[in-house]
């Protein structure tokens, strides 16, 4: 048996906004737009997505047992960026010296922006 990456599922309140934010944040394109599903890729053919689902509950204020991690050229540049997207920062009990940053989307999920790769 062969299992390929298709996608991420994210519940949403409002998948066509919140996808619009990712899409502009990630620089990718739309690959699927209804009322109750936003599907954006790298590129379209190419994979893994992310497929913004509505949900009708938002999100609780308890940390997300699964989350996206991104390792940009420029850490500090890239928190910055996002932060002026409309990223904001969480607190999910860090100590404060780690070399990842975690933000939240508008929807308040998790997601970290993590430092250089070492070794």
């Amino acid at each position: 048996m062969t299992l390929e990456w298709e996608q991420v599922v994210i519940d949403a309140t409002d998948p066509e906004a919140l996808g619009r934010w990712w899409a502009e944040a990630l620089g990718w394109t739309v690959v699927e737009s209804s009322d109750d599903e936003y599907e954006i890729r790298p590129e379209p053919g190419r994979l893994p997505s992310l497929l913004f689902g509505r949900s009708p509950e938002k999100k609780t204020e308890v940390k997300n047992r699964v989350h996206l991690d991104f390792r940009p050229d420029d850490r500090d540049a890239e928190v910055a960026r996002l932060l002026a997207h409309g990223a904001r920062h969480a607190d999910v009990g860090q100590s404060g010296d780690e070399p990842w940053v975690v933000l939240l989307d508008p929807e308040g999920n998790e997601f970290c922006v993590l430092g250089p790769r070492h070794g």
